[in-house]
């Protein structure tokens, strides 16, 4: 993987899921740390990252989280501060290329490989990594830098990844 053809997509690390949102997530901490770490080293290897943020869809009514305008539909700002040049792109499904502008973004920046991080593991990240958009690239998710609502179902959706995708760690991925 060349940081030229390769991209890193941070999905959903918003304020709902850390402490004091709307759904706290297991080992947010640590895994906020490493999404910053795996965003600071991919620059340095002049890798472009994207962001994904969700977005609630207000037509089916108020969601239990990340509704518009609210504090938790925010990007956490440790991520913002780390990537502020990075393109965000809105989702309102667990996969990141369903309606959204992410595949023209890849395209135009030429990206072949993905590296994937975020939350939650066994949804919105298991979803982007076996879109079927995502077929046309190589991708490998960042074991390391994704969290769910507890220990046990985070290794229940890499385990059941692990089968068609590689689960590097960050420092893996961006040697």
């Amino acid at each position: 993987m060349t940081a030229q053809d390769s991209a890193l997509i941070v999905i959903d690390l918003q304020n709902d899921y850390f402490p004091g949102g709307k759904y706290p997530l297991w080992n947010t901490e640590t895994v906020l740390d490493n999404c910053v770490a795996a965003i600071e080293r991919a620059k340095a290897l002049g890798m472009p990252v994207i962001l994904v943020q969700h977005v609630a869809d207000s037509s089916k009514g108020i969601a239990p989280f990340f509704n518009a305008g609210s504090e938790g539909v925010a990007i956490h700002p440790r991520i913002l501060a780390a990537a502020p040049q990075a393109p965000v792109v809105i989702k309102q499904a667990a996969d990141s290329f369903h309606q959204t502008t992410l595949q023209a973004t890849l395209d135009g920046l030429g990206s072949r490989q993905l590296l994937l991080c975020g939350m939650m593991t066994q949804n919105c990240v298991t979803h982007t990594a076996l879109s079927r958009a995502a077929d046309q690239y190589k991708v490998a998710v960042l074991a390391d830098c994704c969290s769910t609502v507890d220990q046990m179902l985070h290794a229940i959706a890499l385990n059941a990844l692990s089968i068609r995708v590689p689960l590097p760690t960050a420092a893996e991925a961006l040697a």
